[in-house]
């Protein structure tokens, strides 16, 4: 299965380190962020996971779930949240999924369907695919994906951002330009024409007919 953006994301069932989860269940009407690593006790994935866990108040704030996954036993999660708290000082609250049998990577195409059905004896480099972060939405579908390489630690400040401009947009007929941050000003869609801009928004700055900004909305 090929996702891609606007894709329903794939639902599932599966052993986590907060007990037994169905997907959409788990989601239930918020936001969601699912990140994904190679395998447990890797250098990189360690810091993640606990810079995470240090943001977890931050993703509550925008009603978003956080969970992690990696294809190995729920038993050694719980051996390396240890680890994690060890290195980052902050627990792993949030429940990190089992994928021993490698179900989960592949309905999330971060597998191909022949790369077997265990775990066992499988290395970090047989893994690097399994490591991507994708935003999902209140409809379960998916708003953001990104895969990164096993060297290159992810900036999940900027999974924050991004969920920062998708919801205000969300609502909203608005864009968001690049390096926006909220309370930057926002983008008018080229959907919306001048006479209705001007009434859902008042004053609007054209910088191109195509190009017309305004103050970030009170209250979004």
């Amino acid at each position: 299965m090929t996702l891609r953006i606007n894709s329903e994301v794939p639902n599932f069932t599966a052993d986590t380190t907060a007990g037994e989860i169905t997907f959409h269940d788990w989601i239930g009407d918020g936001w969601a962020v699912l990140f994904s690593h190679p395998k447990d006790f890797t250098p990189v994935c360690t810091t993640e996971l606990g810079y995470m866990a240090g943001l977890a108040g931050e993703f509550e704030k925008r009603n978003t779930k956080i969970i992690g996954i990696s294809v190995d036993p729920v038993e050694s999660h719980h051996a390396w949240k240890e680890d994690i708290r060890d290195v980052s000082g902050h627990d792993v609250s949030y429940p990190l999924i089992g994928d021993p049998e490698l179900k989960v990577a592949k309905a999330f195409d971060m597998l191909p369907e022949d790369e077997g059905n265990s775990s066992e004896g499988r290395t970090a480099a047989n893994n690097a695919t399994v490591r991507s972060v994708f935003v999902i939405g209140p409809d379960k579908k998916i708003k953001l994906m990104l895969t990164y390489p096993m060297t290159t630690g992810r900036n999940f400040d900027e999974i924050l951002r991004a969920i920062d401009s998708m919801q205000l947009t969300a609502n909203h007929s608005l864009a968001t330009p690049a390096q926006w941050q909220p309370g930057d000003d926002v983008i008018i869609s080229p959907a919306v024409s001048n006479e209705d801009a001007k009434e859902r928004f008042g004053e609007f700055t054209t910088v191109k007919p195509y190009l017309r900004t305004i103050p970030q909305p009170k209250g979004t």
